[in-house]
């Protein structure tokens, strides 16, 4: 009961026809953002975080538990994924980051691969020709990984979207895809090491010996410029973290639920923040020992 009052509701459904029951809804709406608003504001006593990154877990599982085609299950996890962008906004969480293709996923079924580029350019698409989510939490959107490997039209609709939210200053939304660490940590390398030859005649002239250090890395990473994760979570129950912001999670709070992706609502999210500050101070007092030793 309690997670159906709390579930997204923007407007009332104009399907409905029955004044009586447009009243009904309407309310059940009004009692729905209330309900969410109070308990955001009890949240907002303790340590709320910054940065939340989600591994969306499950799409296929949950289209194959219901016998419905595999391609619907990330549908429904699309609207998940807007769901719980507007949650976050609500709860002043300032940046998401979700794992939505990971490079190893072109290992897949050629059909499979086809499907998920089809879908990533219509939804791509659609945020471009319905901008009534950006407008509202006024998204600035990020793509992390190499979009070289993309089909083309998912590349330039990506390119498209990047551009046109660019100056927005509100929630910071970033999809890596196709990403992995791996790779991300490979492509700052080699940018560190590109730099180092460009300034190599003058390091020989000066007789200076110039190491990487973890803030030239830093600089390169995809996520330069945003703070790290303070939460992850992998949903499905899955632990494994599939190659995915090593580099940014030694101090996240790693959390994975049972719920498969196009399952998880705002009474999950409400759990993983409360799980976050139970151990808050743990996590504090780790960074700051581990700053204290650099």
């Amino acid at each position: 009961m309690l997670g159906s009052l709390i579930s997204y509701s923007p407007s009332v459904n104009p399907k409905v026809e029955n004044p009586d029951e447009l009243i009904a809804t309407g309310v059940l709406a009004s009692l729905q953002n209330f309900i969410r608003k109070c308990i955001v504001a009890v949240l907002s006593y303790g340590p709320m975080p910054k940065h939340i990154a989600f591994i969306m877990d499950g799409n296929r599982r949950y289209a194959k538990f219901r016998s419905i085609q595999e391609g619907a299950g990330h549908r429904v996890g699309f609207s998940a994924l807007i769901a719980s962008l507007l949650y976050c906004y609500e709860m002043g969480v300032k940046y998401i980051t979700v794992y939505a293709f990971s490079i190893d996923n072109f290992k897949r079924d050629p059909t499979e691969v086809k499907s998920l580029m089809e879908l990533m350019e219509e939804k791509i698409n659609e945020l471009l020709e319905n901008r009534n989510v950006i407008n509202k939490v006024n998204c600035k959107i990020n793509f992390w990984g190499n979009l070289d490997m993309l089909s083309e039209p998912v590349r330039v609709a990506a390119q498209k979207l990047m551009a046109s939210t660019a100056e927005n200053t509100g929630l910071v939304f970033s999809v890596c895809m196709p990403y992995n660490s791996t790779s991300e940590i490979v492509n700052a390398v080699n940018k560190v090491c590109a730099e180092s030859r460009e300034h190599a005649e003058n390091v020989a002239n000066n007789g200076v010996h110039s190491d990487i250090s973890v803030e030239d890395l830093g600089r390169h990473m995809y996520s330069a410029g945003c703070p790290d994760p303070d939460i992850l979570i992998r949903t499905s129950g899955e632990t494994r973290l599939s190659n995915f912001l090593l580099w940014q999670t030694t101090f996240s709070h790693l959390q994975n639920p049972d719920a498969l992706w196009p399952e998880f609502s705002f009474k999950h999210l409400v759990w993983a923040i409360l799980q976050y500050q139970r151990v808050y101070p743990y996590i504090e007092q780790s960074r700051n020992l581990a700053k204290k030793k650099l």
